[in-house]
């Protein structure tokens, strides 16, 4: 059977005198799965155990009772791997609450370091065809990690919180790496579509890697991206509302509170939860109601009680909550009941079906689980559910009563409309968001994201060495009396940069250089839109030959000046464009103009990628009605539209040169639109590599990345 490893920060045990299990609702929704897969669990064992011997008995236990393996870590790694940097700097970020959000070096040191051990543990027990999937925001550097030492890996990462937009995470020191960390996952689960939306426009922003809907397109694999809203564990409530002991637990909860309405709030005592202004709605119902009839039950479990900001919450809602019941309390009569504590399953399952109104309020969430267990509970009657309109859960039960938590007036009035619905109305609005939540459940939720997991890496990713595919390619190559090869520069030889300066030959690049310089197999012309000065002083000393501007020109190996193709082009369109090109530069920051012999480019790599690819678009819409009856052509490339001269481009280039020397067969490899007019050349000589994504093509064959095609050329170089 095949393995299914599970990936956690925490195994759901409590480890005291005795070893007992957790019985959450992933705990449960993952266990739906122990009859199609082997299931294993990996995380930490909660606590700081020091003995060795204690150590070694908890492992065994833990493996034999329930296949799980725990990773122990020390005092400083609960400090700064948990306390530090999982939940006092990433937490809080996720969260839209950068000025909760702390940093120092150490504690990502060792949020790093203890990555590394989870990804030793998970290497120590992967096989080939094992599945992992890892869980939320303290894992995150831990895909790549793994697909660094396993590419063959199957891995799927899901987050449990929001994922916040570009402005807010863009704030994190270690932003990069933890986008590249989480790019080592085959698929990454979200619970909405917003936070999906979010992660691909940071990727974008930070890292410069594109994105289509669904995946991201990378060197070795793909990185999927889907929606996956988590459910609850439905079986489990549908038992204890049935038991016997339930029952009695509703009839004494139901005589505690048998003259009042009452109104529940269930949640982690935590800064993200909207706390402190729902008690400012409830002190407003107060003051305008002046009802006594309403009892506001709050149970606020503890939640990171070493964290300073989580005793500071809890001191300000103490404070507030007395207050309240200060102000407002009678004889027999407080409206605020306050529990700082966690409360047995039984017991909450009473209080969501006896309230009459559950108040739900995060200011943000990335699902909020409380929700939909209070509407599955609603069985004698109908429940009014107050939400969020930022809590995950929004995104499904659209039919509560939807509220901004920061508008406290809001609040305040939607509990009075709650509290006075008729039946009918509180029937309407929760029967729709039962059929959701019975049929959405946790089990499926996880048969979901494993399914899709399984499918995303049964698809062929491109290959890494295109001499694989094309061993032809290669022996036509090296048998060819004259042979050359014409290679693009920037995003095909080398990486694309953010900066055209940026990207002189340099490590691999440099060194492919060197080795195409050094053989005599065949003729090698390095091909750029770049300006003849920057090719003369960035391959100067290289043996090699030189293609410069579109094709305007070229300069043979070791000598001295360029030559033009079409001296007799005609430029004079370029006076009328020029002005017009310098107001789409004004209109867009970050783009540029850079002006060549036969074509003006306006590059916009540093401008916002959103905003500069939307006024290219504008632009090139103008221009093709601009010029229409001019004798130029229009090429809207990686981060640029170039105007240039019918009369000069890469493959008319191609094309004079193949003539010129009588090549007897010729290898063209690209990256973008301009290199297609080399592809499309209609010469049986002429083989055509496109370099990276994209379907469109006229290329014979296509390669991932320029990392693949210097591996690729490397090869060829080798005797056969």
């Amino acid at each position: 059977m095949q393995s299914l490893i599970i990936v956690s920060n925490r195994l759901p045990i409590t480890v005291k005198q005795t070893i007992e299990k957790s019985s959450g609702g992933m705990v449960s929704a993952l266990e739906g799965l122990g009859d199609r897969f082997n299931i294993q669990w990996i995380g930490w064992a909660g606590g700081v155990v020091e003995d060795s011997e204690r150590k070694e008995a908890i492992a065994s236990e833990l493996k034999e009772r329930f296949n799980f393996i725990p990773i122990f870590l020390s005092q400083e790694n609960v400090e700064t791997y948990y306390n530090g940097f999982s939940n006092s700097s990433l937490w809080p970020l996720l969260h839209y609450m950068p000025s909760n959000a702390r940093y120092e070096e150490k504690w990502f040191q060792n949020y790093r370091k203890v990555n590394r051990l989870f990804a030793e543990k998970i290497l120590e027990h992967a096989g080939p065809d094992d599945i992992i999937w890892i869980h939320d925001y303290h894992l995150m550097l831990l895909p790549a990690l793994l697909r660094d030492k396993r590419p063959d890996l199957t891995i799927g990462f899901f987050l449990h919180t929001p994922f916040p937009s570009y402005e807010i995470f863009r704030c994190h020191p270690k932003r990069e790496e933890l986008l590249n960390g989480l790019l080592g996952a085959n698929l990454i689960g979200f619970h909405t579509f917003g936070y999906l939306r979010h992660f691909r426009s940071t990727v974008l922003r930070l890292l410069g890697i594109e994105s289509e809907l669904d995946h991201i397109p990378l060197e070795n694999h793909k990185c999927a991206m889907d929606v996956y809203p988590i459910g609850i564990n439905t079986k489990k409530f549908q038992d204890i509302l049935g038991a016997e002991a339930f029952s009695r637990r509703r009839k004494a909860l139901r005589k505690v509170y048998r003259d009042k309405k009452m109104v529940l709030s269930v949640e982690r005592l935590d800064y993200t939860k909207g706390i402190p202004q729902r008690l400012e709605a409830i002190e407003m119902f107060l003051e305008e109601t002046g009802r006594k009839d309403v009892v506001f039950l709050f149970i606020s479990v503890p939640s990171r009680q070493s964290v300073p900001e989580y005793k500071e919450l809890l001191e300000e809602v103490e404070l507030k909550v007395s207050q309240i019941n200060g102000k407002y309390s009678s004889l027999g009569e407080v409206p605020i009941h306050f529990l700082f504590r966690s409360v047995n399953f039984d017991e909450l399952c009473g209080l969501y079906c006896l309230a009459d109104v559950a108040t739900v309020t995060p200011l943000i969430d990335g699902m909020n689980l409380v929700a939909k267990e209070y509407v599955f509970c609603q069985k004698e009657k109908a429940g009014a559910l107050i939400l969020s309109e930022f809590a995950g859960a929004a995104q499904e039960l659209a039919t509560a009563y939807v509220v901004n938590p920061y508008y406290v007036k809001q609040i305040s009035d939607t509990l009075k409309k709650a509290l006075d619905a008729g039946e009918t109305e509180k029937r309407g609005r929760l029967e729709p968001m039962k059929k959701r939540v019975e049929k959405h459940d946790a089990d499926f939720w996880a048969q979901s994201f494993i399914e899709a997991l399984k499918s995303c890496c049964q698809e062929v990713s491109p290959p890494v060495n295109l001499s694989g595919l094309s061993p032809e390619i290669m022996n036509q190559i090296r048998s060819a009396g004259r042979g050359v090869l014409f290679l693009d520069y920037d995003g095909t030889l080398a990486e694309f940069e953010k900066t055209p300066q940026a990207a002189p030959p340099s490590g691999e690049v440099e060194q492919l250089l060197s080795s195409l310089s050094n053989q005599n197999q065949f003729d090698v012309y390095i091909v750029s839109e770049r300006k003849k000065e920057e090719m003369d002083n960035w391959f100067s000393n290289f043996a090699l030959n030189l293609l410069a501007e579109q094709g305007c020109c070229y300069k043979e190996k070791n000598a001295d000046n360029w030559i033009s193709i079409r001296p007799e082009t005609d430029l004079s369109w370029k006076d009328h464009l020029r002005d017009f090109l310098k107001l789409y530069t004004g209109m867009t920051p970050g783009s540029l103009l850079e002006e060549k012999t036969t074509s003006l480019v306006w590059q916009y790599r540093n401008a916002d990628p959103d905003f500069g690819a939307w006024k290219a678009h504008q632009l090139v819409s103008e221009l093709q009605e601009m010029l229409s009856n001019l004798p130029v052509q229009i090429h809207h490339g990686k981060k640029s539209v170039t105007i240039a001269s019918v009369q000069t481009s890469k493959g008319a280039a191609v094309s004079h040169i193949m003539a010129l020397k009588n090549y007897e067969k010729a290898l063209c490899a690209g990256d973008d639109e301009a290199d297609e007019s080399m592809f499309r050349l209609s010469d049986q000589r002429i083989t055509g590599i496109k370099v990276g994504p994209g379907k469109e093509t006229s290329a014979d064959f296509q390669c991932p990345s320029p990392k693949a095609l210097r591996s690729f050329l490397e090869q060829l170089l080798e005797q056969p």
